[in-house]
């Protein structure tokens, strides 16, 4: 257990979170203020500087450069509305909750009783907090460099995982805004046929532009079928032409 510098509080050991983290801060200081809530400041007469809040500010610009830039090296191909989208799904609320638990954020925070009454520490919104406003106290303990290294270790690995769910979720729309853009016309979806009872259909559906198929998919409904058709359309159609046709 270690005393926060800001607070009277005992905290948990913070270089444990620092091995979770990857990062070793210069001075822990700053992720001591990035465990504060404001609830916890408040009850504590503590000035409002001594939360989380401003941190989470930064951390929030932090990831929108640091994890765009990383997507942009990643994906180099990519049109800019699907960066977009793909960066907000991996730094929305939920997504940023689910690593902030990966990362064990909560036991470390800092809360006010009626918030640790009310299981804050599980709450998606103060664990998404809590982790820009880490991303916000690497960027000043380190700068960008370190904010960088930080991204790679813990957002990368979510990319292909993150692209594929977006992609499910929005594929034909995303085909056709590629398309209009590109060519001005839209894609069409053929029914290849299906097989089972009527009660466990599986319908098979081809995407073609122009005569040419573009992707393939195959679900238990013709709209999940061209959903999928539309995300192998995507997928090809981001592979360099000498491998389009792999």
């Amino acid at each position: 257990m270690t005393t926060n510098i800001l607070t009277q509080t005992p905290q948990p050991d913070l270089h444990l979170l620092e091995n979770n983290l990857g990062y070793h801060f210069r001075d822990l200081g700053h992720l001591q203020k990035a465990m504060i809530h404001s609830s916890h400041a408040f009850e504590q007469g503590r000035p409002t500087q001594q939360n989380n809040e401003t941190l989470e500010f930064l951390g929030d610009a932090v990831l929108d450069l640091t994890v765009g830039y990383a997507l942009f090296r990643y994906f180099p191909r990519m049109r800019e509305g699907d960066l977009t989208r793909l960066r907000a799904a991996l730094v929305n609320e939920r997504h940023l909750a689910r690593m902030a638990r990966d990362l064990d954020l909560g036991r470390y925070l800092l809360l006010g009783k009626g918030e640790e009454t009310n299981r804050g520490r599980e709450k998606p919104s103060l664990l998404s907090c809590a982790l820009e406003a880490v991303a916000g106290a690497i960027f000043l303990d380190g700068g960008y460099l370190a904010a960088s290294e930080f991204v790679e270790r813990h957002f990368t690995p979510w990319f292909d995982d993150r692209q594929q769910t977006m992609f499910l979720a929005d594929a034909k729309s995303s085909l056709q805004e590629l398309l209009q853009e590109r060519f001005n016309e839209g894609p069409r979806y053929v029914l290849e046929g299906d097989e089972g009872p009527d009660h466990n259909k599986t319908f098979h559906v081809s995407v073609r532009f122009r005569e040419e198929i573009l992707g393939q998919g195959s679900a238990r409904s013709k709209k999940e079928a061209e959903q999928e058709a539309a995300a192998v359309a995507l997928k090809n159609l981001a592979k360099p032409p000498a491998q389009a046709g792999q």
